[in-house]
């Protein structure tokens, strides 16, 4: 089945669910390694990408492309990044008012050339690099342990975000 969405036809999947409150499950990875293997990951995939035939995958009731991936899987570990940075400063997280994979703009719709990886892999690659280098200094202890007022565990945010490969999921799957 498809329909019009933006500029072209999409290819419409199957949705699967994610429970927002359950915590992720955790396992004995070094934790400051599992953001630099998933971006490892949808940097590999992304090179497929650059023949894209200009039409959106909709899954989840959202049309996506090798742009929106790209700004989603960015976002998305900024936004915990930045969640990570305040926890252990001891400050209050700041809000995320982001619209996520809700909103697909005119920019995530333009063609996926070398250039664009290029600077993605930079991008991704910086901020993997500041996971590695945080993680690394955070007593085992910490991690584990749960914030006050709830919530998840440092151990299962980061396991959490190492799953952004989702997001190339998305694109990826077969329609």
């Amino acid at each position: 089945m498809s329909c019009v969405y933006g500029r072209d036809m999409v290819r419409y999947l199957t949705v699967d669910s994610f429970d927002y409150d359950t915590p992720p499950a955790t396992d004995g990875r070094d934790p400051a390694t599992l953001v630099d293997d998933a971006v490892a990951d949808i940097l590999a995939r992304a090179e497929h990408w650059l023949g894209w035939d200009g039409r959106p995958v909709s899954k989840g009731g959202n049309a996506w492309t090798p742009h929106k991936v790209m700004r989603r899987v960015a976002d998305h570990l900024l936004d915990h990044l930045a969640e990570l940075e305040c926890r252990l400063a001891g400050q209050p997280t700041v809000p995320d008012r982001w619209h996520g994979r809700m909103v697909t703009t005119d920019a995530d719709f333009a063609r996926f050339t070398e250039i664009d990886l290029d600077e993605a892999t930079s991008r991704l690659t910086r901020l993997a690099a500041c996971y590695r280098s945080r993680l690394s200094t955070v007593d085992t202890a910490l991690l584990d342990t749960a914030p006050d007022n709830g919530g998840w565990t440092l151990r299962q945010v980061v396991h959490h975000v190492s799953r952004v490969t989702g997001y190339a999921d998305m694109l990826d799957a077969p329609g």
